[in-house]
């Protein structure tokens, strides 16, 4: 059975679930998104570079905008100067986050030389930023981390019982290597082993398409709550057919039609902002949001044709107006259908 709520001190999660920090998809907008489909416990930001927070760069701090509806949201912030993340945590706490997470999973080079999972390869410096980021704030600390940085170096253990013992509070497991990346088979055995020899809450990531897969997860290694990453973006519904799934055993599959309003929405919510890279999120939301309508292809390619935010709005209603007359094939249009649950053992 998936869990109802987890806690995080007096932090109520509710339901167990949690959306993952995605660079260039997490942001307010996606974000407001996944709560407007209900059932997401908890709301992440972008990873945010400490750096920029504390030089007040424009840039970065846009990526720390939210809105009273998105409570509670935790800021994830990345670096490796201890003062600095202390301090940017300091500033992030009084912007009103419920919480701060540390970044220990982003594989990219350019996070790696700065903090991310790089840091799993400088345990002393780790330790050096736990403490002085847990003595900045009094809000909840949590981390996000993976496996290690290779197959001959999995911390994970060793870092999550160092931070119970400095008072960080919850972990996010993804049971990657940094040299994995999002490649071959996360490991949920290590999910388990981790739970079993702490006592903060572990949160479980990696490879949870679909509600079976979560129940799956949390049978299996006992984890505390389920973080879902990119399954999101592709299936913004995911949560609340989690909570359906774990109140009936059933859940519903979106339409065209929910996937167009949808859509629409969260485009008409772009060209409202008036966004400087608008339309390189419509682009990015596309590739991977329009694999579950039919024709997507067509619908990729007339979105990623496009040269304003505008442009992309009116082929989008095109598009769909053109589906209107002929709702295609039933395979994609499951307006009924609902997915049985497995028999729970």
């Amino acid at each position: 059975m998936l869990p109802a709520e987890y806690k995080v001190r007096d932090l109520a999660i509710r339901p167990a679930t949690v959306l993952a920090p995605m660079a260039g998809v997490t942001d307010t907008l996606f974000r407001r998104v996944i709560r407007s489909q209900g059932a997401c416990g908890l709301l992440m930001t972008e990873f945010t570079s400490s750096e920029g927070i504390t030089r007040s760069a424009a840039k970065t701090l846009r990526y720390l905008q939210f809105d009273e509806d998105e409570h509670p949201i935790a800021a994830q912030l990345f670096g490796a100067n201890p003062k600095v993340m202390a301090e940017a945590a300091r500033m992030v706490e009084d912007l009103g986050y419920d919480a701060v997470d540390i970044n220990l999973g982003c594989p990219a080079k350019k996070v790696v030389k700065c903090g991310g999972s790089g840091l799993l390869r400088e345990l002393p410096l780790l330790e050096k930023i736990f403490r002085m980021v847990r003595a900045a704030v009094r809000i909840p600390l949590t981390i996000k981390l993976r496996a290690g940085w290779d197959d001959n170096s999995i911390v994970a253990l060793d870092v999550v019982k160092m931070a119970e013992s400095i008072g960080i509070e919850a972990a996010a497991i993804h049971p990657r290597t940094r040299e994995q990346g999002y490649t071959g088979k996360a490991d949920w055995d290590l999910i388990a082993k981790i739970k079993g020899a702490v006592k903060i809450p572990i949160i479980g990531n990696g490879d949870v398409q679909t509600p079976e897969d979560a129940e799956r997860m949390v049978r299996q290694t006992g984890c505390d709550a389920v973080m879902i990453g990119r399954a999101a973006a592709t299936n913004p519904w995911i949560f609340s057919q989690m909570e359906q799934y774990r109140l009936t055993g059933t859940y519903r599959i979106p339409t065209s039609e929910d996937r167009h309003q949808l859509l629409s929405g969260y485009y008409g919510k772009i060209l409202s902002a008036n966004l400087p890279d608008g339309v390189g999120k419509m682009k990015q939301f596309a590739s991977w949001f329009t694999h579950g309508i039919g024709n997507g292809s067509e619908l990729r390619r007339i979105v990623h044709s496009a040269r304003t935010p505008g442009e992309v709005v009116e082929n989008v209603e095109r598009f769909f107006r053109g589906k209107s007359a002929d709702r295609g094939n039933p395979a994609h249009e499951p307006d009924e259908r609902h997915i049985q649950a497995e028999v729970r053992t």
